[in-house]
Order: structure tokens, then sequence, then C-alpha cells
């Protein structure tokens, strides 16, 4: 293992940087030269590779977003586009990659390395933290963060107004990022994709609510809710109760910017020198992560297709913290 790479593929989450840098400074104290490719796999198919040294990374560990840019690639979906990636990988002699990123991410290199053979080690980038095989994703707790500080701020209005606030967090499939949300920013009632939260349900909170002289709700809702998006939850409950006095806020993206907290920082570090390590020990097609505090390496098969459950008794929490 002469010469490695690193690049950031899907969405940006906080703390990528920190990964890189990790990365860059890792390998180059174990001797390793290092290089970049910009725009995760569209760069490797476009040749966009370059060396990278330990100034390469100087003042980047505070800040949001990813030096290395990323991009979503149709063409490596293709044989052909993977070919001219391997192509180019080949023409600078790289014997390995480090992958930040999520499922999309970890799928594309391990078809790769079945058909072309080089061996890649992937740390957990997304906000979402909903991959199998560490207990926290790079960027997920400063995008927790992010969204409690606008919820104490929505509260704040909601209380003022006498109104229900419908919220809506990222999580398309997961709602690992709506359930502490909702703990934290004392929410009344949470809706996720794990589990069925009915638009009768919702109503009946409220109206519970009302009863004991609550004036003010924080509804927490995750994207991929099946009810729906906020918008279209908050009209269903409108329809049910036309007194209700609502407003929908979308943090949207607001929640993959900023600067990263220092948990980030340090699970990103911590993660982009055991992706190093893990090309130096042989794996290939694995990804670092923390369990219980322990450093540990799943396969890319398990990340994208097992289950990362949410505890059950999150849910509980809301509905008796909210009595």
């Amino acid at each position: 293992m002469n010469k490695i790479a690193v690049f950031t593929s899907g969405g940006d989450s906080p703390g990528m940087n920190a990964c890189i840098r990790a990365v860059v400074r890792s390998a180059i104290y174990n001797g390793i030269e290092v290089y970049g490719i910009r725009r995760g796999f569209n760069g490797m198919i476009n040749g966009d590779i370059f060396r990278m040294e330990s100034s390469s990374v100087s003042n980047i560990i505070q800040r949001g977003g990813t030096i290395l840019k990323s991009a979503r690639s149709k063409e490596f979906t293709t044989k052909e586009g993977r070919q001219k990636a391997y192509d180019n990988l080949k023409a600078h002699n790289i014997d390995g990659l480090v992958a930040i990123g999520g499922d999309g991410t970890f799928t594309g290199a391990n078809i790769f390395y079945q058909e072309f053979g080089v061996p890649t080690i992937g740390a957990p980038g997304t906000i979402d933290n909903d991959l199998y095989g560490t207990d926290y994703t790079i960027g997920y707790d400063t995008a927790v963060n992010t969204a409690i500080n606008a919820i104490d701020k929505i509260r704040d209005t909601a209380d003022s107004h006498e109104r229900v606030f419908f919220i809506e967090v990222m999580g398309r499939d997961s709602g690992y990022i709506a359930i502490p949300c909702a703990v934290g920013g004392g929410a009344e009632i949470v809706m996720i994709p794990e589990t069925k939260t009915s638009i009768k349900n919702v109503v009946e909170t409220l109206q519970t609510g009302w009863s004991r002289s609550k004036t003010s709700f924080v509804v927490v809702i995750a994207e991929g809710d099946e009810e729906g998006t906020a918008v279209e939850i908050a009209a269903k409950v409108q329809k049910e109760i036309p007194r209700m006095d609502a407003r929908v806020t979308i943090l949207g993206h607001v929640q993959r910017g900023g600067s990263p907290s220092a948990a980030d920082r340090m699970l990103a570090s911590q993660l982009g020198i055991a992706c190093v390590d893990g090309l130096l020990q042989g794996r290939a097609c694995e990804m670092a992560g923390i369990v219980n505090s322990q450093l540990v390496y799943t396969p890319f098969i398990d990340t994208i297709t097992k289950e990362k459950a949410i505890n059950p008794s999150f849910s509980q929490m809301i509905s008796i913290l909210s009595v």
C-alpha cells in the first residue's frame, strides 16, 4: 500500500473535512502518498485527482461541508464509467481508497471492488445516522444540535402566539434526527418512518393537551414519515381541527451546514485514522465505525442491507415527557 486516495460522496455532512484531514495526515505519518479526488465518483471518472500534503488540510477541521466537493454520479452506475475510474486510478498508481459517505457511496465502492479489486475502506459521513455498524455517523451530532437550536427559537414564538408548529427535519428513511430533536426540543409529538403515527393520534394528542390547558405545541416530523411532509400533515390535522392556529417550518439543508461540533470532529478524526489503518491491514469493502465505544469494521454489504433500529423506548420517552 504505497499510494491511497480519499474522496467524499453523496450528501455532505459537518465533519467531513476533519475526516479528510485525518486520512491525509495518517497516510503521511505511515509513509504513504495520499491523493484527493474531487467530486466523488465523478472526479474519479474525469481524472480530477491530485496529490495532497499535510499543508493541504491545514485550517479545515472547523469548516463545514467538504473541501473535496461532492456529487452524485450516474456514469459510475455503468460498467463503462467504472472502467474510466479504474483507468484513472491506475494512471496514478493508487492502491486503495478511503470513501467518506453513506450507503450509496458504499454500494458503488462494493461493486467497484468486485469488478476491479481496488480495496476501499469507508467512513460513515451522513447526518442521518442510519448506517448499520456504527453508533454515530459523522455530522449527526452537529445536525441534531443545529435543529434543536432552531426548535428552541420556534418554541418561543409558538408559546407567544399559542400556536401549533409542525417542524420538518431531515431523515428520508430514518427518525434518528427527529427523535433527539423531539426529546431535547420538548416536542409533544414526533412522527418518524420507523413507527406509524396516524393523523388521528396527532389530533387526539393535541385535543388532550388543550383539555389540560396547554396553549402551544411542537410536532417534529421526519421528512420520510408515511403520513407525508410537514405541509401535508399540517393540512390533514387542520381539516380535523379547523380552529387550530398552525404554522409549518421546514429546516431543510441548514442541518447539513455549519462548523462541526467537538463530538463530530473527534469522531471524524478517529475514523479517518481507522480507514488508513484498515487499508494497511489488508481490509477491503468495510466501514470503520464506533460501537459501544469500540472501533469496529463492518462489511459494506451489512451497512447497506442491515437495518439500524431505533430504540422503541425513545418514542415512549416523548409521551411521558409531554404530559
